[in-house]
């Protein structure tokens, strides 16, 4: 068995050589180098050295020592080192050290006396401790509480051993009186501990003959008595009437600390309505009086524990806890807004957004700070609400639709979709929010709520009047055409930025221009042109274009054609709508012509060499596609661009709200055991002979099994994979290792055999790491005779998700060879699908993070699969991530597939993969699978895994 460690201080300096020069300052007289060479001595001793020869030594020179701190790490010293022999007996020099700690429990100082004290409640051999216990008893009365704390401490200690009650027989008796008498809070409550832990009658008496005075007890005397509340009660159920009342009484303590336990064991006690809404409501005071951001998160997960199991009460409580939203602090925001959500019914809707929409005039402030990303929570939520609850809808739409030109983009984004799921959903709303959004589209400045917003427009304006104030705003956003002029020099100008400027109507002199390549956001190369001004009335073309007061000409000269395109296809499904509710044929003839005039003009804006970029050849095709239909459109191209648009986007929006639906209902089958389940006493198995590291692991698993994480299949099948082989059948040391992640924890359990014939010396496992891993302690120094095994553990802490290498050797001596043996072990690689899982994030979330990231690794495909479907379900089911493309988007097969997949890590990092993959003329597979993250770690291990699997099904 392992020894029991009350002490673990780090230490990685640590080597046998330090032993001559720790004791020669030991016998030195300067005291601030004996305290450095006992702190070196403390930490070489933690972390597996043996320093045999040093114990005379510090007898010799270090008992004798009066220094404080001296003494303190002298006992440190005696609490760790080996007290024993193999078998169990006292060694003959711990003898030496009695004395000393009888002559401390006399010392004069208190400090002496409280760390001796301390020490005793730490020493297990009852040898040494019951010649000191008439020293220890005489302390009980002493007239310093730190003395008689610890005296107290130590007492119930000693009586916790095996041996304790025959060598302390009325120790209960004398706390008892102790505790009668005892006016320090700190040893009252020690003393109360000790009743508690070894004669519990005792403290229970006591507690029922004080009931009255409870309440004006210390905060840290009122945590054991709920401590000892909780025990009684889950031992005797019975009794639980008795004690309600305690724990009442406490719930308005003046200590957080012990409205928080109140809170906590009220729950575990009773389930009655009353019990729960008090404890509601003393969290809810918490989360308002506590500053600490920590405390509060806490806070908000019990609430979250009391909404799964208490719903009900909850919903009385949520606007108790919307009051939570007034912390500055993000996640504290973020995780009130995920528990009101659940918490909404029909009675409270109109209250709780009433308060976001509060909420979301406060964000206009510029005094919060983050109140961008705050305000995209508050819509996201009044999303939900809205979606939930649609009468709920027009009291909040228009207030969002302010936000439409937010210098947040993520914000405007979301209040754009809000706005297009809406006005699909809620009809009744559609002309309300038409006239809006044609009110407010010149606020507009970003490009992706541009395209939304005109893609609204397009589809959703179905009246004349509608009709025409879009192509009216369209045609105002864009401004006067052409958009541009060539100057003498062949370079762009801005026409109507040009006449703003220059208002005598004279030719600008021309501007220089220079060129210079630069890199986009997306990797690749583009140009990039600065205007300097010749004469100081011409400006450049990038600020005349980002002063222009129309925001599609600000965008559409920067480049944007993807925009371009949107603008046309808009515009064109806005003539074929005129054409069916305009009667005169001349006014449709002439918007017609006024935008078919704007569609050539933003082709001829794309094919100038002056902008950053000329126009892609996709939007060049949209756009010439549109001309084209507004100049011969039959019944066939109507039907596509009015109606099976629409009826695309009204699928997206069904399977989206059955896919949240089955979630939810996923969710709550989570909560619930069917009433024909089997059930399986797995702890009634038989587990003789297992390791503790194996009954730790099969523990864990039960717990899976609990939670439905591991089936049925893979209970004992997968074990043995886990067993490394580390040295070879013929090296003289076999070592094999099981490996067991837990998380942040990698636990190496490591069985080495002695093939030889000879006792093998000193024989130690020297492990090493490389990445983000860190060994924990040395093992220790072993014997290993012939023909025999050894288990040694080894514990390695993970700091981030990537995969990590652990190496060493097995080093030893013997009698006929001198020098030290080394058997060179092989390495145990850590694979990162022990630290990532399957997790999902919004459209929007995956695209920001993609473009965020910094570290990109583009795997090349190369599979023997021909299959595009049946490749990305293997990808899927090798890298342990979710596909967050919908399966209607992945349906067909046009011999081409893009998906996005996600995974989140233990340590809260993101894996984010795009796999574009096409069937070649020959049936084989190509494309790329490209990985993003915001470690180098996960990008390299992810995309060796991938790298290794992807070859084939098997």
């Amino acid at each position: 068995m392992e020894k029991t460690c009350s002490l673990l201080v780090y230490f990685d300096k640590g080597t046998p050589a330090l032993a001559n020069e720790i004791k020669e300052q030991l016998e030195g007289h300067d005291t601030e180098r004996k305290i450095e060479a006992m702190k070196k001595a403390v930490m070489l001793l933690l972390n597996g050295e043996t320093l045999p020869t040093l114990f005379i030594t510090i007898v010799r020179y270090v008992l004798p020592s009066e220094d404080h701190t001296v003494q303190k790490l002298l006992l440190l010293y005696l609490e760790i080192i080996d007290k024993t022999d193999s078998r169990g007996k006292i060694l003959p020099e711990m003898i030496l050290i009695c004395q000393n700690l009888r002559n401390n429990l006399q010392h004069p100082n208190e400090y002496i006396r409280g760390v001796t004290l301390r020490f005793l409640a730490r020493l297990n051999e009852a040898e040494l401790i019951e010649p000191l216990i008439p020293s220890i008893l005489s302390n009980l009365d002493h007239r310093h509480a730190f003395v008689r704390r610890n005296a107290i401490l130590a007492i119930m200690a000693i009586y916790k051993l095996p041996q304790g009650e025959h060598m302390l027989t009325d120790a209960p008796e004398m706390i008892e009186k102790t505790l009668s008498t005892e006016q320090d809070l700190s040893a009252r409550r020690n003393a109360f501990l000790m009743l508690f832990t070894c004669a519990q009658d005792r403290a229970v008496n006591y507690l029922l003959n004080n009931l009255e005075s409870v309440s004006g007890w210390g905060d840290i005397l009122q945590m054991v008595v709920l401590e000892l509340v909780r025990k009684v009660c889950r031992t005797d159920p019975g009794e639980k009437g008795k004690y309600i009342k305690i724990i009442v009484s406490l719930l308005n303590s003046p200590s957080a600390a012990v409205m928080y336990e109140c809170a906590g064991t009220l729950v575990s006690l009773s389930s009655a309505p009353t019990a729960v809404r008090a404890a509601a409501n003393c969290y809810c005071q918490l989360l308002l009086s506590q500053s600490d951001n920590n405390v509060k998160l806490i806070i908000l997960d019990r609430l979250q524990e009391l909404k799964v199991s208490h719903r009900e009460i909850m919903v009385e409580m949520i606007m108790d806890v919307l009051r939570a939203l007034s912390s500055p602090n993000l996640d504290i925001r973020r995780k009130t807004l995920d528990i009101v959500l659940d918490l909404i019914t029909p009675r409270n809707i109109d209250e709780v957004v009433m308060m976001l929409k509060k909420e979301v005039v406060k964000t206009q402030s510029k005094e919060l700070e983050k109140s961008g990303e705050y305000r995209q929570m508050l819509v996201q939520a009044i999303h939900s609400c809205a979606l939930k609850f649609p009468e709920v809808a027009s009291a909040v739409v228009h207030l969002l639709m302010d936000f439409l030109g937010d210098s947040n983009v993520a914000s405007a984004i979301d209040v754009v979709f809000f706005v297009r799921e809406i006005i699909e959903t809620n009809s009744r709303l559609r002309e309300s929010i038409m006239t809006r959004l044609l009110d407010t589209f010149y606020q507009i400045r970003s490009s992706r709520v541009c395209t939304c917003a005109l893609w609204i427009i397009g589809e959703y304006s179905w009246s004349l009047q509608e009709v025409e104030g879009g192509i009216a705003v369209i045609k105002q956003s864009l401004g006067d055409l052409p958009f541009f002029t060539t100057a003498e020099e062949g370079e762009v100008v801005d026409i109507s930025a040009t006449k703003a400027l220059s208002p005598s109507n004279k030719s600008p002199a021309p501007p220089t221009v220079s060129k210079r390549p630069a890199i986009l956001a997306d990797g690749t190369y583009a140009t990039q042109v600065a205007v300097a001004e010749s004469v100081s009335t011409v400006p450049s073309l990038m600020a005349l274009a980002a002063s222009a007061t129309a925001n599609l000409r600000t965008l559409l000269l920067t480049g944007d054609f993807f925009l371009g395109a949107v603008v046309a296809s808009t515009l064109t499904k806005l003539i074929l709508h005129l054409k069916e509710v305009q009667s005169s044929n001349v006014a449709v003839n002439k918007a017609t012509a006024d935008v078919l005039l704007i569609m050539v003009s933003m082709l001829r804006l794309g094919q100038s060499t002056a902008l950053p970029h000329p126009i892609d050849d996709d939007s060049y095709d949209r756009i010439s596609l549109c001309i084209r239909v507004l100049l011969s459109a039959d019944e066939g191209m109507k039907t596509v661009w009015l109606k099976l648009c629409r009826e695309s986007f009204v699928k997206m929006i069904t399977e989206k709200q059955h896919r949240e639906m089955e979630e939810t209902k996923a969710i709550a089958q989570e909560s619930y055991a069917q009433p024909d389940d089997l059930i399986d006493f797995y702890h009634l198995k038989s587990r003789k002979g297992m390791s503790q590291l194996e009954l730790e692991d099969e523990v864990q698993n039960d717990l899976k099994r609990a939670m439905g994480e591991i089936t049925k299949d893979g209970d004992g099948s997968k074990k043995l994979n886990r067993v490394l082989q580390l040295t070879g059948l013929s090296d003289p040391v076999y070592a094999e290792a099981y490996v067991t992640v837990h998380q942040y924890d990698i636990v190496l359990d490591v069985t080495i055999v002695n093939r030889t014939t000879e006792t093998l010396q000193n024989l130690c496992l020297e492990l090493a790491t490389m990445g983000d891993l860190k060994l924990v302690e040395r093992p220790q120094n072993y014997a290993l005779a012939p023909d025999t095994s050894k288990q040694i553990r080894a514990n390695i802490k993970v700091s981030s998700t990537e995969t990590g290498v652990i190496f060493g050797n097995i080093v030893y001596e013997t009698t006929s060879v001198l020098d030290r043996n080394v058997v060179v072990l092989n390495d145990i690689h850590i694979d990162i699908m022990d630290y990532i899982s399957p997790a999902s994030c919004a459209d929007v979330a995956f695209r920001n993070m993609w473009a965020e990231f910094e570290w990109e690794n583009k795997v090349a495909i190369n599979t023997s699969i021909q299959d595009v479907s049946e490749f990305l379900n293997h990808i899927v089911a090798s890298t342990n991530m979710k596909c967050l493309t919908p399966s209607s988007a992945l349906e067909g097969d046009c011999g081409f597939l893009a998906a996005n997949l996600y995974a989140k890590s233990v340590f809260g990092e993101d894996a984010l993969v795009n796999l574009s993959v096409e069937k070649q003329p020959d049936g084989k597979l190509s494309g790329f699978i490209r990985i993003r993250s915001k470690t180098q770690g996960i990008a390299l291990s992810l995309g060796d895994k991938i790298t290794l699997k992807q070859k084939g099904s098997s």
